[in-house]
């Protein structure tokens, strides 16, 4: 096994180890072509989290339960336990199997003796003295429902609800008793978000599992909501390094200390709405600011560093993305370095590229901003428009061979809206939101809201919002919310428009988020304390206004302590991660701030390198020129840790 530490010198003082199970190759039922995969590449990913791993592809029934034992005797010792289950799974009298590769299964009697019931898992898992995890992505079809057909009333759909020992978080791919989804590429849905996010440093594991449910929710139109069920009594983190930028601004950060216009073009193709979109097509079109051409020295109050540390960085950031292109950057530029063969190891796992897939094809062209993923970003319309015969082509292809997932064909009504064809588009949304996918109920109620294409009916569309919100949908939540907030077409009702923000914020919405906080700000929904909260959350989750805020609250002790040191925090990490907003409130507002709060920011820039002048409490030139450099790469790192 090849361990990888978490970052240069760093070490877990806690024993962490994990079974890792992947079932693909059955000999007597359907293969499946996901779960090789995915337990190969999330044995890679917690490897490089310090777990010791025992992995097992295509395990019969005897080396399924020899595995076990071995991992049962490790775990006694262990810190932290955790099993990793794909492949088939069903429940019969509410009790869960896992079927080996070798499964023969004539009747239901066969059941027990054929397959590995999870239970007998679960009993040894209790004996370790740390905390548990179990994550089962074994929702599929029950693939003996012929043979099993004759005690159909004991066998249920998916895997039962399991989980009340202490010290557990039992997470499955889908709400029990329903059934999840092969993803569009080389990993299930569930699978692929949650590789997406186990290396954000400092993130808990429940908030883990906000994002990966969000991000399967966006991936599937609602039709997969990962649940989990938790018993543990203290905080866990994957990755325990304090909390990074996002891996959007991380990536600006490493292309711009680069000055690599290779990085800059990857930037504008996964975040084509970016905060940092502007910077990088000055960047790559320096006739825009008269600036010298990348390669040519620093400008605009470039950060350029070229020692380890950018080196770090840039295979932090090839990890946590899992963009091909970036973990090869990696490579060329460092092809004997620290983490070269770590990199070469996670290069083998990635997919060449996305475009022989119509549905990942599908998904990179169509997606609407609302549901961007951790690797899907969204695409604005104009920005489809552009594009739309190749995303109609792509997702007519995904619908076809998928047709069991609407949200397909959620995308390509987006698609054909955007080449024009608004009545097609309609049907295809009316399609798609009857067959249950969420961004089509949303959509179709915004057309019709609105009268796009058909006579505005308002009390439809707040149907349709009903419906969406009733299913999980976030946008559903927040657009149902608003008309109950005014009382236009619903009478008001502020406390149901609250619990509605509240519900869409528990499923990972930054903007129900920062929402709260308003009111909560303003005494509607809450208190500052409140507020405050839910500004830092929804920084957490992608809001980069969620800084500011937080920040003025802070700033001005309205309603809470007065913290400008925290305040210089929070306002170091937003300039980095907004759209240019808090630089310019920075200088160009900077007498409407404290001068402690003022005096916490430079003090930190100081100590990071990027001011050198008086600490002062002033706002002045070189004080806006650390800024701007700090922005344009200066690293969010130990310097801004609390």
């Amino acid at each position: 096994m090849v361990a990888w530490s978490l970052s240069p010198g760093a070490a877990l003082a806690e024993r962490r180890v994990a079974l890792i199970i992947g079932n693909s190759d059955y000999e007597l039922v359907t293969p499946l072509d996901n779960p090789g995969n995915d337990a190969y590449d999330i044995s890679v990913a917690l490897e490089g989290l310090e777990f010791e791993v025992f992995l097992g592809l295509d395990l019969v029934h005897d080396e399924m339960t020899a595995l076990t034992q071995r991992f049962a005797e490790a775990a006694r010792t262990a810190d932290v336990a955790l099993f990793y289950y794909a492949g088939h799974g069903f429940q019969v009298d509410s009790a869960n199997y896992l079927v080996p590769t070798d499964a023969r299964i004539a009747s239901i009697d066969d059941v027990t003796g054929a397959t590995v019931p999870l239970q007998s898992i679960l009993d040894k898992m209790e004996a370790a003295p740390g905390i548990k995890f179990v994550f089962l992505d074994a929702c599929r079809n029950n693939p003996f429902e012929g043979t099993l057909e004759q005690g159909a009333a004991r066998v249920g759909a998916g895997l039962a609800r399991i989980g009340d020992a202490a010290d557990f978080m039992i997470s499955f791919a889908t709400q029990p008793d329903n059934v999840a989804y092969d993803g569009a590429g080389r990993n299930s849905f569930f699978t692929e978000a949650l590789l997406n996010h186990i290396y954000t440093p400092g993130q808990d594991v429940s908030d883990l599992m906000i994002s990966v449910r969000k991000d399967v929710l966006s991936a599937t139109g609602g039709r997969q909501i990962p649940w989990e069920n938790s018993s543990l009594t203290r905080q866990f983190r994957f990755d325990p390094r304090p909390p990074s930028v996002s891996p959007e601004t991380l990536l600006w950060q490493v292309a711009v200390n680069a000055r690599d216009p290779q990085l800059m073009q990857l930037y504008a193709e996964r975040y084509p709405n970016g905060a940092h979109m502007g910077d990088v097509m000055a960047f790559l079109d320096p006739s825009v600011t008269g600036d010298p051409a990348p390669g040519q020295g620093a400008s605009r109050g470039y950060a350029v560093t070229q020692d380890q540390s950018q080196a770090d960085r840039m295979w932090e950031l090839a990890r946590r993305s899992r963009m091909r292109p970036l973990v090869q950057f990696y490579l060329d530029t460092y092809p004997e370095g620290q983490y070269a063969g770590d990199a070469r190891r996670l290069l083998a796992t990635l997919p060449s590229s996305d475009n022989a897939n119509p549905g990942r094809l599908c998904e990179r062209l169509a997606t609407h901003p609302r549901d961007a993923t951790a690797s899907t970003a969204g695409v604005a319309f104009a920005k489809l428009a552009q594009n739309a015969i190749a995303a109609i082509q792509a997702c007519q292809s995904a619908a076809t061979a998928s047709p069991n997932l609407p949200h397909y064909t959620a995308l390509l009504a987006r698609a054909t809206a955007a080449a024009g064809d608004q009545q097609q588009a309609i049907r295809l949304y009316r399609d798609s939101a009857a067959r249950g996918d969420l961004r089509a109920m949303v959509s179709l109620g915004l057309i019709t809201e609105t009268g796009q294409g058909v006579p505005p009916d308002l009390l439809a569309a707040l149907r349709l919002y009903e419906k969406a919100a009733q299913a999980g949908s976030a946008d559903g939540m927040i657009n149902l919310a608003v008309a109950l907030f005014e009382g236009v077409g619903l009478e008001r009702d502020q406390p149901r428009a609250i619990a509605l923000l509240k519900s869409a914020a528990d499923q990972g919405s930054p903007i129900a988020t920062y929402n709260l906080g308003v009111l909560a700000q303003n005494g509607s929904a809450g208190t500052p304390a409140e507020a405050l909260e839910y500004f830092r959350q929804a920084t957490r989750i992608g809001e980069a206004r969620g800084y500011l805020a937080a920040a003025i609250l802070l700033d001005e002790g309205r309603g809470v302590p007065r913290d400008p040191d925290a305040a210089a925090v929070l306002l170091l990490r937003g300039a980095a991660e907004d759209g240019g907003q808090i630089v310019q409130q920075l200088t160009e507002a900077g007498a409407t701030w404290s001068r402690e709060t003022i005096a916490a920011v430079q003090s930190r820039l100081g100590a990071a390198g990027y001011y050198t002048s008086a600490v002062d409490g002033l706002s002045g030139p070189g004080f806006a020129a650390a800024l701007e450099t700090w922005r344009n790469g200066g690293f969010v790192d130990d310097v801004l840790v609390q």
